[in-house]
């Protein structure tokens, strides 16, 4: 007899505490791609990776870390959520190249080469010019490779994002955004880059974050209908769910989100002067207990069982579970 269905989450940015937990059990959860980092240095990331020890051995009983492909099995073995820690910049590698081990080896499986502005790697999608992967970048996305952490690309320009597919010899990951030509804004990602990510065998993680799909009105049955025009374009196996979920967030958050150390200015980042806050969310996904939503949402645009299962859970699982391995010579 069949499981019930994977349910992973390639990124969220939200406030984990116990009622998370539960909340992510209401919603059959099985695994989650937790953001642990943003513009921290390595002191700073360390510290945040000790916080999250801490989290894991308080809450064993109901979440169990992700390192491996084998320790996603276990997690549903065991019953229990598996998390992947993963940051959403190289600001922690600083400029050494051998910290790319370190923090692999302290569970770090996941790492976007670039925030919101241009770093020692390559450009954001909000920089005016992108020149491309440096030759550092180049360097960290081989280690990256050999090691077994994902490459994501999701905030990345489009020129290193182009440059990154092409340079790297395993698949690479855009775990949250969305076609441009659907929702047009700098975060969403072009035909060329879903054609090239595509090609390479990589995975997208449509996404839910209100300012990428035109906001809290968007109903549930269009945002299904943006999935159903993914998979059009991508490929079924190409696609999974990276909501960007941002539950229970304080606004200091925000303001270290957006801008970090690098400007004292306001820095919008997706939002705008008109919306300054924290988006409001679709009523159809207020938290993580409403992901059997989507699967009504998907069954009424017409889509089948099997292909609800593999952008639910399934794409991902197989993902993570090749792109976590050692690279085989």
């Amino acid at each position: 007899m069949k499981n019930k269905m994977m349910v992973i989450d390639a990124l969220v940015l939200s406030h984990w505490d116990k009622e998370f937990l539960h909340l992510l059990k209401a919603g059959g959860v099985t695994c989650v791609h937790a953001s642990c980092g943003l513009w921290e240095n390595a002191r700073e990331t360390i510290s945040k990776i000790g916080e999250w020890q801490r989290f894991f051995e308080e809450h064993a009983d109901l979440i169990y870390q992700v390192k491996t492909g084998e320790d996603m099995d276990e997690a549903l073995r065991q019953g229990k959520i598996g998390v992947i820690l993963g940051l959403q910049n190289t600001s922690a590698l600083e400029d050494e190249l051998s910290l790319v081990s370190v923090f692999n080896t302290l569970g770090i499986k996941v790492m976007q080469l670039t925030y919101n502005n241009q770093n020692l790697i390559g450009s954001s999608c909000y920089e005016e010019h992108d020149n491309g992967l440096s030759r550092y970048g180049k360097l960290v996305v081989e280690k990256m490779n050999e090691y077994g952490v994902m490459i994501d690309l999701s905030h990345v320009g489009e020129r290193t994002t182009l440059d990154t597919i092409q340079y790297s010899s395993r698949p690479v990951a855009i775990t949250h955004a969305n076609p441009n030509w659907i929702y047009p804004t700098k975060r969403n990602k072009s035909k060329e880059v879903l054609s090239a990510l595509r090609e390479n065998k990589g995975m997208l993680g449509v996404c839910a974050y209100p300012h990428l799909i035109g906001g809290k009105d968007t109903s549930l049955q269009e945002f299904c209908y943006l999935i159903k025009e993914t998979v059009d374009f991508m490929g079924v196996d190409h696609v999974g769910l990276g909501t960007d979920l941002t539950y229970n967030m304080p606004i200091d958050f925000l303001h270290w989100m957006r801008m970090g150390r690098w400007t004292h200015e306001i820095d919008y980042g997706a939002g705008s002067k008109e919306n300054p806050s924290w988006p409001e969310w679709p009523e159809w996904f207020q938290s993580p207990k409403d992901f059997p939503n989507i699967i009504t949402g998907l069954k009424e645009v017409g889509m089948s069982l099997e292909d609800i299962e593999k952008i639910m859970g399934e794409n991902w699982y197989l993902f993570f579970k090749e792109s976590f391995q050692r690279k085989r010579e």
